[in-house]
């Protein structure tokens, strides 16, 4: 019997914590499961990543009453993915009047958010929990191109796509004034970098542009807040050798002619000792191979994922 993805396999619940990064930012994680960030201004609430489905987002919801009453007015999505988005209709009730996306994440939600929704869901039961309470596709009421300032009374937040990375519409959150970035999931720390709709060879130079902020705290995608420019930088560090090491032997593959398994193959013998033991190794590896023989072949922009399309990948790497 075939065996099931490792994902459909991961059950155990993860400890989520709420953690303050200044008075006016907090980090929500959960032991290599998506994170979320909160921005409290003045006058209102931004939310970055709104958990997957409204059932889940409630816990996010209780911990932000639990500092503040004032309206969650502002939710970002990082990134298109179902895991990040589909829980934003629970935000409505809190006072919720923009949800705000780059460009590039609203192409993709248009092309592919579908598909994504239903692949993810099948992938990743556990992720999903209270998937009944989700209304719909999570769409953007607001868009912008390359960068957007908020003021939430006096905070300035700045909103920008600096480059392409983990998608093609990546979008971190900064608060200038007090140096923290919310990266989504251009920056991972402790788990896998999940890859299979990213841009690899550009990736590198959209972390170095982050570098660049100087951020001195930062929230990633999956992992620990970092709390200072060493963590910050260490966690940079790692998503880059993650990434460019995984290109680097897609590339060996493909010239070497190599099947999928056999560039599954290839990949472990480099990866496995430096990664094998964060979170979603497993479950990211096939979909993280997969796209990196893609991209080394020259194939662009990333083939959509489908449920299908899933279980004929999981098929060909199988003994």
């Amino acid at each position: 019997m075939e065996k099931k993805f490792a994902s459909q396999a991961d059950l155990a619940e993860k400890k989520t914590s709420f953690i303050k990064l200044s008075d006016n930012a907090y980090a929500y994680t959960a032991e290599g499961d998506p994170n979320s960030g909160v921005i409290i201004g003045d006058d209102s609430v931004m939310v970055i990543d709104t958990t997957a489905t409204p059932a889940m987002a409630q816990a996010l919801i209780g911990h932000i009453r639990s500092v503040t009453p004032l309206p969650i007015k502002y939710v970002v999505l990082s990134h298109y993915h179902a895991v990040r988005v589909l829980g934003a209709s629970a935000y409505f009730k809190e006072g919720a009047q923009q949800i705000i996306a780059s460009r590039g994440t609203h192409e993709l939600i248009a092309e592919r958010g579908a598909q994504d929704m239903q692949s993810e869901i099948e992938r990743f039961p556990r992720l999903f929990a209270g998937v009944e309470t989700v209304p719909g596709l999570t769409w953007p009421t607001m868009v912008f191109e390359k960068e957007m300032t908020i003021f939430m009374g006096k905070l300035e937040v700045k909103l920008m796509h600096i480059g392409m990375g983990h998608t093609k519409g990546d979008t971190i959150a900064w608060i200038p004034s007090q140096k923290i970035c919310f990266s989504g999931d251009l920056v991972e720390y402790q788990a896998a970098a999940y890859t299979g709709d990213a841009q690899l060879e550009e990736w590198p130079t959209t972390l170095e542009a982050l570098r660049a902020l100087g951020a001195e705290k930062l929230v990633p995608g999956r992992g620990p807040a970092l709390m200072n420019p060493k963590e910050v930088n260490a966690g940079i560090d790692y998503t880059k050798d993650f990434v460019t090491t995984l290109l680097q032997s897609a590339k060996e593959a493909v010239a070497a002619g190599h099947s999928l398994k056999e560039a599954m193959a290839h990949a472990r013998s480099k990866m496995d000792s430096k990664f094998g033991q964060v979170f979603i190794y497993e479950h990211c590896l096939p979909f993280d191979v997969t796209r990196a023989v893609d991209e080394a072949s020259g194939i662009k922009h990333p083939r959509i994922w489908t449920a299908q399309r899933d279980k004929e990948m999981w098929h060909a790497l199988q003994d």
